[in-house]
């Protein structure tokens, strides 16, 4: 995609990020309006995401040095939403 790692790194947190509040809006659908299939479509491009996050987190987080804390802190903001966005904010455009 990107040149480096950690540009890869960010654009896949934002997609993460995105997908996470996007599988909260379809969790309304699927409860509120019985409309699974949104949910089931999201659901999976979030959990291929966040598994693609959680290996750049790793991959990134080795290659720049990072300490255990830092990575521990990229990888708790894959958790909480708007976690992601923070952590490029604060921890990935720093490096």
């Amino acid at each position: 995609m990107f040149k480096t790692a950690l540009q890869n790194l960010r654009i896949i947190g934002f997609l993460e990020g995105c997908s996470f509040l996007l599988l909260g809006f379809t969790m309304i659908l699927k409860y509120q309006f019985a409309m699974p299939k949104p949910n089931y479509v999201v659901g999976m491009a979030h959990g291929f995401l966040f598994m693609l996050y959680v290996g750049f987190v790793f991959w990134v987080g080795f290659q720049k040095k990072w300490s255990l804390l830092t990575i521990a802190l990229a990888l708790l903001a894959s958790l909480i939403p708007f976690g992601t966005f923070y952590a490029d904010k604060k921890i990935f455009s720093k490096n």
